[in-house]
């Protein structure tokens, strides 16, 4: 059999390591289907995962490089197909890590032609993508790969290879050796990237001079756990998280203040406010308004991305290198800080805020709180677990009421903030590491979008998971309600029906209907019960809450501003304002009064 161009393509992505695709068939990606189909259940074979829709299939590819550190790969036919892919690689360029796409073009014959399908996708991805190229011969495609795996790799960026139908299907061509011709090769290896001495010393003298150290990390600390605590333990710091970095470190630890920011917690912006010098690793913790006041810290940040440095806060000391690296190198350099009252203070507002997150969970509301729902769910999972969230207001209690433990693992959709990634985000987290249990947390505006579908491609796959423990907690309040009380509380204006109101659609029945398991819970008192059933469960869950959509995702310090907002939506006629439980009210006029 001849062998073609696609048979290439596939042998050349195998070389570089990948071994499963997530995407969508269509005509224009017939060829490399078909390539893929030859060597199918072979130790040449990649693994294809078919999605519902290729959005979730670029999502899939963004989070199993989230939660195994490799190359994730998606794929679509031409068009609309390629159109799809566009927000799920938004999500990978935007959280830094690495994702090839793979899409179909129409016939080279009839580009420049307005054929159906036929779209100039290298300028439709060039925004998106670190390297995009459409190929237009058989030996340009030896390079186009080689480059492009290895751009993504190491810039923990987007590539995207545009291929058309018949460059699929011909007879593949090696390039020769002759002038208009290259010849590459597959492999890449991330360097040791280290700071030079004398800026590791600058920023050891920032530090040790500093008396109230605070840490921020995000993703990029992930693999510098044992470097990050040690550094707080020497400099006697408190460490708060971003977002992308809440699975970095264990939650039990009693320095560490939890999530930063609008989700986060008020032991962090308490450590912001107050601390005279701030080191940052990893992160691009987008809101600067959480950090200290210009001025007030003297800052050092450690960064593998140069194009990081120096964005958020003006820093003193920047520091280009890889965050354990980096670490190992400054750690000799840093002084023991014999004062803990720093430390020691951050600990015990820790040990307040919890009592206060356990006061807003176990609140009364009509009917659930969603607060408890994650509040209860947290000292369940196993030390193995992976937490998935989507946007919205269950990102406020995947922030602040899930504790992580050591091994844990979580993300979510950060700098994009995209609607419709948890489901999707779960399924690839069960593929790449199908022994662990995975729960996704979804709001009902999510489910209706894009993740009901993806339930679909949970029924065809489960099976093959070594644990088939999945669970869609689906938190079912009728009621896009971040953006609902984003219009309470930074507009101060009532509830819009017109646009928030959402219909009401019994997911754990549906999940059923696939034959998945589906618990339905309407009673606070039963959240307990439904989580021990839905971990032991023998196949994936939905577990759908009805939650009270008048409980507030409050910021960690209620400003002037928003209790001003507050009150100005409740005096509009909100028809929700008369059910805002009291709990919440009194913390927005405690708020209030802090501020006054």
């Amino acid at each position: 059999m001849t062998r073609l161009t696609s048979d290439f393509f596939v042998e050349r992505l195998k070389a570089w390591g990948v071994t499963r695709i997530y995407g969508y068939s269509g005509d224009g990606i017939n060829g490399v289907l078909g390539a893929l189909q030859r060597v199918e259940g072979t130790d040449d074979g990649i693994e294809f995962i078919q999605v519902r829709h290729e959005e979730m299939a670029a999502f899939m590819a963004t989070a199993h490089a989230k939660f195994t550190g490799e190359l994730g790969v998606c794929l679509s036919t031409g068009g609309p197909g390629a159109t799809h892919l566009i927000t799920g690689l938004y999500d990978a360029k935007s959280d830094h890590v690495p994702v090839l796409a793979i899409a179909g073009q129409a016939e080279r014959t009839v580009r420049g032609a307005s054929y159906q399908q036929e779209l100039n996708l290298d300028r439709l991805f060039a925004d998106v993508a670190d390297f995009v190229q459409e190929a237009v011969a058989p030996a340009q495609l030896r390079h186009l790969v080689d480059r492009g795996v290895r751009v993504a790799t190491a810039r923990n960026g987007v590539t995207v290879l545009v291929l058309p139908k018949d460059l699929q299907d011909e007879p593949w061509e090696e390039p020769e050796r002759a002038h208009g011709f290259t010849r590459s090769g597959p492999g890449y290896s991330a360097p040791r990237v280290v700071p030079q001495e004398a800026d590791l010393r600058r920023a050891a003298a920032v530090l040790n001079a500093g008396r109230k150290v605070a840490i921020l990390i995000g993703a990029g600390a992930r693999g510098a756990a044992d470097e990050v605590v040690a550094t707080a333990e020497r400099l006697g710091a408190g460490v708060a998280k971003a977002l992308l970095g809440k699975d970095v470190l264990p939650d039990d630890l009693p320095f560490v203040t939890g999530a930063v920011g609008l989700l986060g917690t008020r032991p962090s912006s308490d450590m912001m406010e107050g601390c005279d010098t701030l080191m940052m690793i990893g992160t691009g913790f987008p809101w600067a308004e959480f950090l200290p006041a210009e001025g007030q810290a003297r800052a050092v940040q450690i960064d593998i991305a140069p194009e990081m440095l120096g964005l958020r806060y003006p820093v003193e000391v920047n520091l280009h290198g890889d965050a354990a690296e980096t670490l190992r190198a400054l750690l000799p350099l840093l002084d023991h800080q014999a004062d803990r009252g720093w430390q020691q203070g951050i600990a015990a507002g820790m040990e307040e805020w919890r009592e206060t997150l356990k006061g807003r969970a176990m609140a009364a509301a009509a009917p659930v709180n969603p607060q408890r729902v994650v509040y209860e769910m947290s000292p369940r999972l196993p030390a193995d677990a992976i937490v998935t969230s989507d946007s919205g207001s269950c990102a406020n209690w995947y922030a602040r009421d899930w504790q992580v433990k050591r091994g844990q693992r979580g993300s979510l959709s950060g700098g994009l903030a995209s609607m419709g990634a948890a489901v999707p985000y779960a399924i690839a987290a069960k593929f790449a590491q199908p022994t662990r249990p995975v729960v996704a947390l979804v709001g009902d505006g999510a489910m209706q979008m894009n993740n009901m579908a993806e339930l679909i491609t949970v029924q065809k796959y489960w099976r093959r998971w070594a644990d088939p423990r999945l669970i869609v907690c689906v938190f079912n309040n009728e009621d896009l309600n971040e953006v609902t009380w984003e219009q309470r509380i930074m507009e101060g204006n009532p509830r819009f029906p017109t646009t928030q109101s959402l219909p009401d659609v019994p997911y754990a029945r549906f999940a059923e209907m696939l034959g998945l398991t589906g618990i339905f819970v309407d009673q606070a008192g039963d959240l307990g019960a439904a989580w021990d059933r839905a971990l032991a469960a023998d196949r994936p869950v939905v577990l759908e809450v009805k939650t009270d959509p008048d409980v507030a995702p409050l910021p960690p310090h209620v400003t002037l501003e928003q209790a001003k907002a507050f009150v100005s939506f409740m005096a509009k006629g909100d028809h929700g304002a008369g059910r805002v439980i009291a709990d919440t009210a009194r913390q927005v006029v405690a708020g209030l009064r802090e501020r006054l």
